[in-house]
C-alpha cells in the first residue's frame, strides 16, 4: 500500500497523475512535500490534534472533527491488514474475520463525515484542495475504498510522495 515500488505500472501512473494535480492546486510539489513533513513532525499522530489543524510554511490543513485514539487504532489496524496490497482501490472492509470487519465498519461510519481542506497561506499560489478519508462508502455492496491522498498524507512516507510525483511512465 505505501511501497511505491511494489505497485503495478497502472497504479503508479494513476498515483502520479493524482498527486501531480493535487500539487498544482496547492502551489507546487515542494509545498505538498512540506505539508507532508509538517504532518510527520506532529506527535503522537496528526489526526488526533485537538485543534484539527496543521500548518506548514506554505499550507494549512484543517478538518472538521477530532479523531479519537480508539478510531485511529482501528483505522491503523485495518490499513495494516491491507499493508501488502499492491492495488490502489482495495476494499477496506474486505476482511474475513467478522469481529475485525465489524470494528472496521464502525470506524468507517465514524470517520466518513470528516472533510479535510488544504489551503495555501498565500491565496495567489493556488485554490486549495478538499478531500475525505474515504473515496467510496457502499455498505450495501460491502465496499469501502480509502482515498489515496489521505493514505499518502497521513500514513505513507515522504519518499512515497516523492516517487509518486517524479514517476514517468
Amino acid at each position: 500500500m505505501c511501497n511505491f515500488n511494489k505497485q503495478d505500472e497502472e497504479t503508479k501512473a494513476f498515483l502520479h497523475i493524482f498527486m501531480t494535480k493535487i500539487a498544482e492546486a496547492l502551489g507546487g510539489a515542494n509545498f505538498l512535500l512540506g505539508l507532508t513533513e509538517a504532518l510527520r513532525a506532529v506527535k503522537p499522530h496528526p489526526l488526533t490534534a485537538k485543534r484539527c489543524e496543521i500548518k506548514s510554511p506554505n499550507l494549512v490543513i484543517n478538518w472538521n472533527k477530532v479523531v479519537f485514539q480508539d478510531k485511529l487504532i482501528a483505522l491503523e489496524e485495518t490499513l495494516f491488514i491491507h499493508k501488502s496490497s499492491e492495488n490502489h482501490d482495495f476494499n477496506l472492509i474486505g476482511i474475513d474475520n467478522q469481529k475485525k470487519k465489524k470494528r472496521a465498519i464502525n470506524m468507517v461510519k465514524t470517520l466518513a463525515p470528516i472533510k479535510f481542506i488544504i489551503t495555501p497561506l498565500n491565496k495567489d499560489i493556488g485554490g486549495g484542495f478538499e478531500f475525505s478519508i474515504f473515496e467510496t462508502v457502499d455498505f450495501e455492496k460491502d465496499y469501502v475504498k480509502i482515498n489515496p491522498i489521505f493514505t499518502a498524507l497521513f500514513f505513507c512516507s515522504t519518499e512515497y510522495m516523492k516517487k509518486a510525483l517524479k514517476f514517468e511512465a
